[in-house]
C-alpha cells in the first residue's frame, strides 16, 4: 500500500491543526476556555531517533504553560519555543 511520505504528511497535519485551533477559539469567544497551539521545539523524541536538541521535560513545559494560562490569558495563538530567540527557555507567541 503506497503511503505518503512523511515530508508531506507532517506540514499538512500541523497546517490542518492551526486551522482547527483558530476555529475552536473564534467558537468559543467570550468563555472560560482558552484554545492554543502548542509548539514544544526540537525535543529528542521516537520520531527524530533521539537527534533533537530539547528534552522531553523542556517540551512539556509549554504545555504546562498554556494549561494554566490566568483567565485573561490569550487565546487563539500558536505559542512556544522561539528558534534563535536567545537563551534556552525563550517563548514566545510564534507567528503562523
Amino acid at each position: 500500500m503506497w503511503q505518503f511520505p512523511p515530508a508531506v504528511t507532517y506540514p499538512v497535519s500541523k497546517s490542518a491543526l492551526l486551522m482547527v485551533t483558530a476555529m475552536y477559539a473564534k467558537e468559543l469567544a467570550g468563555t472560560p476556555v482558552k484554545v492554543n497551539a502548542a509548539n514544544p521545539g526540537y525535543c529528542a523524541t521516537d520520531l527524530n531517533g533521539h537527534a533533537g536538541f530539547r528534552t522531553a521535560a523542556e517540551g512539556a513545559s509549554v504545555s504546562v504553560h498554556l494549561a494554566t494560562l490566568p483567565a485573561d490569558g490569550p487565546t487563539g495563538t500558536f505559542y512556544g519555543y522561539r528558534w534563535g530567540g536567545g537563551a534556552a527557555g525563550d517563548y514566545d507567541v510564534l507567528p503562523w
